[in-house]
């Protein structure tokens, strides 16, 4: 079974993701390059550091070998940015990376990217799950792993150097090294460990790191930079005076930050945070591109300095799609993604962690000073989100209510209209809004409620809750 969510194909280690599947992904991958012409610049691949990433790369390279497709594989733990990059500035037609992101541990995954170092669209996923059914295992072939080597059919590279010289070129090192900054950072035993500490002491800024060895069980927590994930962190911010802490995910395309004052930066304050700045202190403009369960204070900032905010379903190929249609500036998702127009067209915590380091040195200004700005000349509004589990049958009566017969809670404000793009999206003439979705990616449904008042917000994600008979 192949099934893409909105970050790819992932399942339980053991489970749908063995050997077999991978093989079978890559195989069903070769036929659609043979079938498109475009296997003569042959795929890059990538892995990050969990349970069996390594080795799956591998397969995935030998399949491709058997079919005559040359795999150039990362042969060091990477960043998922850096095979989106490696696509994009070498023109090839596609890229993997063996990774479950955020997810479990028990989990792996692998993503596809097209040209342009894109997240895989709806229709190449749909197509390569497809023709993934139509394949006979006995046409997947795998082809001896030195002999692949020797015979140029699989080679072993390491691009992390050019990815990071691209990088400090977009930022200002210059303004970082006066700035004498101290950085907290958490790796979260993920991929980020050697990339982002390197482009922070080649910026001369003092650096202490946590959580920086290779652990596939994550310390028995998700990979993933929550306020509950990222407390040790928060402790080494307020304990030894940092000026920023800052935290990604097992693959190092999101990340979490921990301010001056030792309060947790969602990431929908981190896109504020960025937006805000290149327009105000870059002097850069352009329109803002998010998620339908993304901050609405992004909308906010555009109104203000007379740029526009475009909303699109959940998942960053339906970001960076639309970045490009309106050559927006920036584009992000409440979940802890986003990626700034002229870098690569998916999401890069690594480049974001840096620009949020150059903001610091830059405005002379602390986080916590710079968001008070920007409530004094947007306002201020709360965000609450919550997460459920549900059973097979939980989820198909859910979905009727929701998605067939349509109906909702009795919410206490005035609605001005209602979406279902992704999910069921409540907006109200307030400026508020709430939206109930099942996740992509975990077998989840979530909550989210933004509103001027916290007891709103919260009250509002209580009925919700309540009406699908999730309290």
């Amino acid at each position: 079974m192949i099934a893409f969510g909105t970050g790819g194909w992932r399942a339980v280690i053991g489970d749908e993701f063995i050997k077999s599947n991978i093989q079978l992904l890559a195989k069903t991958l070769a036929v659609k390059m043979k079938n498109e012409g475009k296997t003569e610049q042959g795929i890059i691949i990538g892995y990050d550091r969990r349970f069996l990433s390594k080795e799956s790369m591998r397969w995935l390279g030998q399949v491709f070998a058997a079919e005559g497709i040359k795999a150039m594989l990362v042969n060091r733990a990477c960043p998922t940015p850096l095979i989106m990059f490696y696509v994009q500035t070498h023109g090839l037609p596609y890229g993997m990376m063996v990774t479950a992101s955020h997810n479990p541990a028990i989990y792996n995954g692998i993503k596809v990217f097209t040209a342009e170092g894109r997240d895989a669209d709806k229709a190449t996923t749909d197509e390569l799950e497809a023709l993934a059914a139509t394949i006979d295992p006995q046409d997947i072939h795998e082809m001896d792993y030195e002999e692949a080597l020797k015979a140029g059919l699989i080679e072993e590279v390491y691009p992390l150097n050019e990815y990071l010289d691209d990088i400090l070129r977009k930022i200002d090192t210059e303004a970082i090294k006066k700035a004498n900054l101290r950085v907290a950072f958490d790796p979260m035993y993920g991929v980020s460990e050697v990339p982002l500490k390197t482009l922070l002491l080649t910026s001369r800024c003092d650096v202490e790191t946590i959580h920086d060895n290779h652990d596939t069980l994550f310390g028995g927590k998700m990979p993933a930079p929550t306020e509950q994930t990222l407390r040790l962190l928060v402790s080494r911010v307020m304990d030894y005076t940092f000026n920023i802490g800052i935290a990604t995910d097992g693959d190092a395309d999101r990340l979490g930050v921990i301010d001056d004052t030792g309060r947790y930066l969602h990431a929908n304050d981190i896109l504020v945070l960025l937006y805000y700045y290149m327009i105000k202190y870059r002097g850069m403009h352009g329109a803002v591109v998010r998620n339908l369960a993304t901050t609405h204070m992004l909308d906010k900032i555009a109104e203000k300095f007379g740029e526009t905010c475009y909303e699109v379903p959940v998942g960053f190929k339906y970001v960076s799609a639309k970045m490009a249609e309106v050559d927006a500036l920036i584009g992000g998702e409440s979940s802890g993604g986003l990626t700034v127009r002229g870098h690569i067209n998916g999401k890069d915590g690594i480049y974001a962690a840096m620009l949020l380091v150059e903001m610091i040195a830059v405005t002379g200004r602390t986080l916590s000073e710079i968001y008070r700005d920007i409530e004094e000349e947007c306002g201020s509004i709360y965000m609450e989100e919550r997460d459920y589990r549900f059973t097979h049958e939980e989820k198909e009566r859910m979905q009727q209510m929701l998605f067939e017969d349509r109906v909702l809670p009795n919410l206490p404000f005035e609605i001005d209209h209602v979406s279902y793009l992704d999910g069921c999206k409540v907006y109200f003439k307030n400026g508020g809004w709430i939206i109930g979705r099942f996740s992509g990616t975990e077998p989840l449904i979530r909550i989210f409620c933004e509103m001027p008042e916290k007891k709103d917000a919260i009250a509002c994600c209580d009925l919700f809750a309540d009406f699908l008979g999730l309290l």
